[in-house]
């Protein structure tokens, strides 16, 4: 639904519901409601993901988040068979936008997770995968994308912090890895130190 405040800042423009208009729309199964109605969704998380590890496009990574991934396609994906999970976006590595889940509802993508005091990250935050590998580093592009995409996000949600996948499950995941430019990010941003992870943080 279209409010007053929606029209006043054009955020109409680029939503509709928790649905971004510019992305491409695939909706995923694996998805809840948030667990509380007046829980804020102030947290921005970023991913990474490969299917295979280290191998791009193809499509493999939509069709894990809608649960048609064909298990015998790649001896890899033996090691995952069965998984069920989701993010709410999807950047690939030409920085095209992807969508999987409408943003006010819970996507499977954090997993056991706790961030500045609280957890199960899942219930306040929105997913974003981009495509790569840990330790890897990720395309122009794609930097443009996020930067974007959180501009567009922080219309619409009271966003407070950005984080990896490593930062809020730390010692059990390791994503987007080393290869991912903080700063990058921050100065395209350009928010307050305090929206980002400690370790990567620098004062514009």
């Amino acid at each position: 639904m279209t409010t007053s405040a929606d029209t006043v800042d054009g955020t109409s423009a680029i939503w509709d519901g928790g649905w971004h208009r510019q992305a491409r729309r695939l909706v995923s199964p694996n998805q809840g409601t948030r667990p509380h109605a007046t829980t804020a969704i102030d947290l921005i998380v970023v991913h990474s993901i490969s299917l295979p590890p280290g191998q791009f496009g193809g499509g493999a990574v939509q069709q894990l988040f809608t649960n048609q991934l064909d298990w015998e396609a790649h001896p890899y994906f033996q090691s995952i068979r069965g998984l069920q999970v989701s993010s709410h976006f999807f950047i690939d590595r030409t920085g095209a936008l992807w969508q999987f889940v409408d943003c006010d509802q819970r996507a499977w993508h954090a997993g056991q997770s706790s961030y500045r005091g609280r957890s199960q990250c899942n219930d306040n935050s929105i997913g974003v995968e981009l495509e790569g590998l840990e330790g890897l580093t990720f395309e122009p592009a794609q930097y443009s994308a996020l930067a974007s995409l959180c501009r567009d996000i922080a219309l619409r949600y009271p966003i407070q912090h950005i984080a990896g996948h490593e930062h809020i499950a730390p010692g059990r995941k390791q994503d987007p890895g080393p290869g991912f430019d903080w700063h990058h990010l921050q100065q395209s941003l350009n928010w307050s130190a305090d929206h980002f992870p400690e370790a990567s943080r620098r004062i514009l």
